[in-house]
């Protein structure tokens, strides 16, 4: 047999060049125009590079589920654009292609340009940086205060007949029909809301870290991105403060005696508080877990984006399978408690080595760039707790319970049904429901919603066959997007690698041969070898066993009780600073992230070595 031939290619297919996957003829039909391809903005996008957003959105959007990328890249946009004047980049245009997420970040190439915006940047961010400390506390305010609002919304079945004669005797001059329309405007406004605060400090904390950073790749031209991060680790979040409640109820259970409830991994988290209620000891431990359920078990197991995706209030599964391995380790001799001094110890020892190969003007520069880095990195893990765990809590149970509203006047046929339909959809739907009840007719919409339902759940799954492309278009010369390097690892080299690959990065048929080399952005140093464990979302964490190495689209936050188990992790999305990568440093755990395909060239059992210092992952058998 003939030796395969890899064509070089200088592009990935645009998005034009995509084809739609039988059956899910349509799908555009599902989302709001502004997200979708369109015949008329053709030239100017084909000449554009996207790069899919699997940090946060790595499945199929359902319709409704769009609202959250409206949410957070209209605040993107506006905080590098219009508000703090990122002086790189603006903002992130998006779009949906076969369901999945696309972005395309918008550069500032004139230098004038850029030198202008870096003077309003430097006035705007200054301030921030000179009242950091109250400003950050004043945004926990202004967060709780919106997901308080948004708890307070409720959604409540219309009477079947006369509404309560206490809407009449109290004199409140509305209908219920009025409270149902504006708390779901309320709602959408409270979520759009959150995100609008969302990257009014995190965006200054990539820009902290990303100045350090530059200036490291100038002072040390051989530093490593993972070697720099490290500078900035030891950190104690809100982040991992949901975590820290699962170690420290997995202690009370030891000491109260108890912990023998959890040795069964086939019982349900019902059947282990069942137990537990019949004895004091067992009830004392159910009044911790109350006391710690607000608000940290508002933590989602994934991240958040997606309305079944649900979160440790309502679905005890994942924080009971975090305690049983925290109550075994405990058992065995263990100390489950993070060794952040050793995190710390090694942050320092690095910091000095190349802090010594300075002159003292570098030096005191280096100290002054790292100091504000290291100040206001906490952040950038500690707002993800406020908005995408809990506020998206709030938010989703307070979907569902309009989803059963709508379900109870015999509006869609399910309650989950209210997510085949987009937001400005659901707003005219809503509307007929009421004013249908209102009169006491039939809802002029009902039948053709029903079958539009039912036409979409059908394209939904045929989409969720088609494997999302690393890349669409025509790749920049430079990759400038500060959010693009940090967060999803999009690198030239990056690119110009995926681009030598088979098709263009495109070989994701099959498991990898032997020998296999894939590369990513270094996110955790270490090297180790281990079996592969690939899982495509949360719902496969329990078939990870100890000392096997992680290979996933991408880690959640929610996923921190498995990370001590694992040997290594590889994702297919991330970089340098993604959740991933920050917590695989501060656990000490080998760690290559934004692969781009690791889980469609890894199968579950092959042998892999990862160095997570060179983002190099090989498959040894």
């Amino acid at each position: 047999m003939a030796d395969s031939v890899v064509i070089r290619t200088e592009r990935f297919p645009t998005p034009y060049e995509v084809e739609t996957p039988p059956g899910a003829e349509g799908w555009e039909q599902m989302y709001p125009e502004y997200l979708v391809v369109k015949d008329e903005r053709t030239d100017a996008e084909r000449e554009r590079f996207w790069f899919p957003d699997g940090l946060h959105w790595n499945k199929v959007l359902y319709p409704f589920d769009s609202i959250t990328v409206e949410a957070t890249y209209l605040s993107v946009g506006q905080y590098s654009t219009r508000l703090l004047a990122l002086p790189p980049a603006l903002g992130i245009d998006i779009r949906v292609v076969n369901g999945y997420l696309y972005l395309s970040p918008i550069p500032v190439t004139d230098p004038e340009e850029i030198g202008r915006r870096a003077q309003e940047f430097g006035k705007r961010a200054g301030y921030y940086f000179a009242n950091w400390e109250e400003l950050v506390e004043r945004w926990r305010e202004k967060v709780e205060k919106a997901i308080a609002e948004m708890t307070a919304i409720s959604f409540d079945p219309l009477p079947e007949n006369l509404e309560s004669e206490e809407a009449i005797f109290e004199g409140r001059g509305r209908s219920v029909a009025f409270d149902v329309l504006d708390g779901y405007q309320r709602l959408v406004s409270l979520f759009f809301l959150v995100w609008q605060y969302h990257f009014e400090m995190v965006t200054l904390g990539y820009g902290a870290f990303g100045t350090f950073f530059q200036f490291c790749k100038q002072a040390f031209p051989d530093i490593s991105d993972e070697r720099i991060s490290r500078m900035v680790s030891g950190i104690d979040v809100l982040a991992f403060r949901p975590d820290e409640e699962l170690k420290d109820l997995a202690r009370r259970a030891v000491e109260l005696g108890v912990d023998g409830h959890f040795d069964d991994p086939a019982s349900t988290p019902d059947e282990v508080l069942a137990q537990l209620a019949d004895t004091p000891e067992g009830r004392s431990w159910i009044e911790d877990l109350e006391k710690a359920k607000q608000p940290w078990f508002n933590f989602s197991t994934n991240y958040g984006f997606y309305h079944d995706e649900p979160s440790w209030i309502n679905d005890l599964n994942v924080p009971f399978a975090g305690i049983r391995r925290y109550v075994s380790a405990l058992r065995d001799g263990h100390e489950i408690a993070r060794d952040i001094d050793a995190v710390r110890a090694e942050r320092g020892r690095i910091i000095d080595e190349h802090r010594s190969v300075l002159t003292a003007e570098e030096a005191a520069q280096f100290d002054e760039l790292l100091a504000l880095a290291q100040r206001v990195f906490p952040h950038i893990e500690d707002h993800n707790f406020h908005i995408e765990h809990w506020s998206h809590t709030v938010f989703w149970s307070k979907m569902h319970e309009l989803g059963a509203l709508v379900h109870a006047s015999d509006y869609l046929a399910s309650p989950d049904d209210v997510f085949y339909l987009n937001r400005h959809e659901l707003s005219a739907a809503l509307f007929d429901v009421v004013q249908s009840w209102a009169i006491g007719n039939r809802p002029s919409g009902r039948d053709r919603w029903r079958a539009e339902v039912e036409r979409r759940r059908v394209i939904v799954e045929k989409l969720r066959d088609w494997a999302a492309l690393p890349a669409l278009g025509t790749p920049p010369e430079t990759v400038t997007d500060p959010f693009a390097i940090m967060n999803y690892g999009i690198t030239s080299e990056r690119l110009q690698e995926w681009l030598a690959g088979p098709g263009g990065g495109d070989d994701r048929d099959g498991g990898a041969a032997d020998g296999a080399r894939l590369t990513g952005s270094p996110g955790s140093e270490g090297v180790v070898e281990g079996p592969a464990r690939v899982i495509a979302s949360e719902r496969e964490l329990g078939s990870v066993q100890p000392g096997e190495i992680l290979v996933c689209p991408i880690t959640a936050p929610s996923w921190t009780p498995l990370l001590g188990t694992v040997a290594g992790v590889v994702s297919d999305s991330g970089g340098m600073m993604c959740h991933a990568a920050i917590v695989c440093r501060e656990f000490g755990i080998p760690a290559v992230v934004g692969t781009g395909y690791a889980t469609k060239r890894i199968e579950t059992g092959q042998r892999l070595r990862i160095d997570g210092g060179h983002g190099v992952v090989e498959v040894l058998e």
